[in-house]
């Protein structure tokens, strides 16, 4: 099974929707915007459980004779900062799927436009069509018995 490309990640013969793509592109010139989905993607990953695990052992075994007060309040921060992140993340999803419905919006109108005027374009082919038919029909035509 084949894993989708990252986001902003433009992987070779992997087609993206013209609204996402033109999204990537913007995004992918804001700095700001590049390093919260560095730190979302790694914050999202088990490396970063991991590290946490051992890092936090350590701590709670090895660097401090009572480590729960600054434990907590490095772990409470940590949590605001991650949250943040994850809106971020959810932020950055619906940014993804308005952009896919903006660009969508426009491509159906441009058709309906498309479409309306073939069938306007059509409807007058065949009313000349029968205005041709009966002009011809009125008429009798040589060499046929009436």
């Amino acid at each position: 099974m084949q894993r989708p490309p990252a986001p902003g990640h433009r992987s070779s013969g992997v087609a993206r929707h013209p609204g996402i793509e033109r999204y990537f592109q913007r995004r992918a010139e804001d700095w700001q915007a590049r390093l919260a989905d560095a730190i979302t993607a790694f914050a999202g990953s088990m490396p970063f459980v991991w590290i946490h695990t051992a890092v936090f052992a350590l701590w709670m075994l090895a660097a401090e004779r009572s480590p729960w007060p600054t434990l907590t309040l490095v772990v409470s921060l940590e949590a605001i900062f991650l949250s943040t992140f994850v809106m971020i993340g959810q932020n950055r999803q619906a940014e993804v799927q308005r952009a896919k419905a903006d660009h969508d919006f426009v491509e159906q109108e441009l058709e309906l436009k498309t479409n309306t005027e073939l069938t306007r374009q059509i409807h007058a082919l065949t009313q000349e069509l029968h205005r041709r038919l009966l002009d011809t029909g009125a008429r009798p035509t040589e060499g046929v018995e009436a």
